[in-house]
C-alpha cells in the first residue's frame, strides 16, 4: 500500500516532465545519447529478428520512432502505448506522414496495467522508459504477461558505464552538462536535471539481468552499448506450463 503513495507523486512528476518536453524530445534524444540512439535501436532490431506479420506492443513509446521501425520491419500490427498525450500527438503525425495508420494503434495508457489479454503479442518492448516507471518489476511482469509463450521482452535503456576514465567523464556530462543543455535547447532545466537522478536509482546492467530472470523470463541476454552508457536486455517468455 505504501508503494502506491510513493509511486503516485513520481508518476505525476514524470507525466508533467514528458508533457512539457514533448516538442523538443527528439532533438534532446540526440543530445542525450551523443546521437547514438538510432544506432542502438538498429542493433536492437537486428537482435529481435522480427518475422513478417509479427505484432508487438511498444511501451512508453514516446514519439513512436521504435513503434514505426517495428511496423516497417514486420508489416504486422504494432501498438504504441504512452501516458503522455503530447508525445503521442507528435508520434501520430509521424505515423500519418509514413502512411502507417493501418499498421499502428496508439493509446494513452499505463505501462503498469496493460489493457490487453495474456499471450497477445510476439514482442513487448520498452525504450528509455523503464527507469521512469514507478515500479519496474510490475512493468516487466506485465510485459511478460501480454507476450505469447516464446515471445520476447525487450528493454533498451540508458545504463551505467563501469570503466574509468569514461565513467567519470560520462557522469560529469550527465549530471553537470546535460541539464544545462536541456535549459539551452528545450528551455527546461528542472526536467533534464531529473534525468540523471532517475538513472542514479536505476539498476545496473547485471542487476537488471537478475530482475529479468526473477520475473520468470528465460535466456536473458544483456548487451552494453557505447561503453555501457546504454544497454539492451532481452528475455524470452517460457513456453512450458501453458
Amino acid at each position: 500500500m505504501n508503494n502506491d503513495s510513493v509511486s503516485k507523486p513520481k508518476e505525476q512528476f514524470v507525466h508533467s516532465v514528458f508533457e512539457s518536453i514533448a516538442p523538443k524530445y527528439d532533438i534532446m534524444n540526440d543530445i542525450l545519447s551523443f546521437r547514438r540512439h538510432k544506432a542502438w535501436r538498429k542493433f536492437t532490431m537486428a537482435k529481435m529478428n522480427m518475422s513478417q506479420g509479427d505484432n508487438a506492443i511498444d511501451l512508453c513509446c514516446g514519439t513512436c520512432d521504435w513503434t514505426i521501425s517495428m511496423a516497417e520491419t514486420s508489416g504486422g500490427h504494432i501498438t504504441g502505448l504512452d501516458f503522455s498525450e503530447n508525445m503521442l500527438e507528435i508520434g501520430r503525425r509521424k505515423i500519418s506522414d509514413r502512411n502507417l495508420g493501418n499498421n499502428i494503434t496508439t493509446i494513452q495508457g499505463n505501462a503498469m496495467e496493460l489493457p490487453f489479454e495474456d499471450n497477445t503479442f510476439n514482442y513487448a518492448t520498452i525504450g528509455f522508459g523503464l527507469r521512469n516507471v514507478p515500479d519496474l518489476h510490475q512493468v516487466l511482469r506485465e510485459m511478460k504477461r501480454v507476450v505469447k509463450p516464446g515471445g520476447m521482452v525487450v528493454c533498451l535503456e540508458l545504463s551505467k558505464p563501469t570503466w574509468q576514465p569514461f565513467k567519470g567523464l560520462y557522469y560529469f556530462y550527465f549530471q553537470k552538462v546535460l541539464p544545462k543543455l536541456g535549459k539551452l535547447f528545450a528551455k527546461r532545466y528542472e526536467q533534464y536535471k531529473w534525468l540523471p537522478d532517475s538513472l542514479a536509482q536505476f539498476p545496473g546492467r547485471e542487476e537488471l539481468v537478475r530482475i529479468f530472470a526473477d520475473t520468470g523470463l528465460e535466456k536473458v541476454q544483456a548487451y552494453p552499448l557505447t561503453g555501457g552508457i546504454a544497454a539492451l536486455h532481452i528475455g524470452i517468455k517460457e513456453t512450458h506450463n501453458v
